[in-house]
């Protein structure tokens, strides 16, 4: 993932809060915010994960014109982003912040591919397992949030049963 820009806007961080159904007015209320320990408007810890927004080779957001694979009852045009037979999922995020994310800052990222590494599962036989680390930076090229993100694939499908 490679984001040029990431804009944090208020209008964007109420939105964000409201949709994770978090009501604590650090995020909404401008007075509030300003009588509290942060001084204003802050976004909440997961805010960061809406810059795939901004991305324009993330996988899973629709793009006029090109076929993706979406999350509808029937995909829209293109195959797994994992091999057949597989399962590919989200296993963990990690978050480190350096400051507070308020409106008005404007992020890029920087990413690099971090450990591999393999385990045998009980149901879907060799398991690898991926890390990426992304570091979110401010217009003066400051870290503000280090991200470590870590996926894994299945040998094999995994089924509900």
């Amino acid at each position: 993932m490679a984001i040029s820009w990431f804009p944090v806007e208020a209008g964007h961080i109420f939105q964000f809060a409201r949709a994770i159904g978090d009501p604590n007015p650090v995020y909404r209320d401008q007075d509030a915010a300003a009588a509290g320990p942060t001084g204003g408007i802050i976004a909440p810890p997961t805010f960061v994960e809406a810059g795939q927004h901004f991305d324009p080779d993330f996988l899973y957001r629709p793009e006029p014109g090109r076929a993706w694979f979406g999350s509808a009852a029937e995909p829209s045009g293109t195959p797994p982003p994992v091999a057949a037979g597989q399962t590919a999922l989200h296993a963990e995020t990690h978050l480190r912040f350096h400051r507070n994310l308020r409106p008005g800052d404007v992020l890029h990222t920087r990413e690099t591919q971090g450990d591999s590494w393999t385990k045998t599962g009980r149901r879907g036989g060799l398991l690898t397992f991926h890390e990426v680390r992304r570091e979110y930076l401010d217009a003066e090229d400051q870290v503000v949030v280090e991200m470590r993100v870590v996926s894994v694939t299945t040998e094999h499908v995994v089924d509900a049963e």
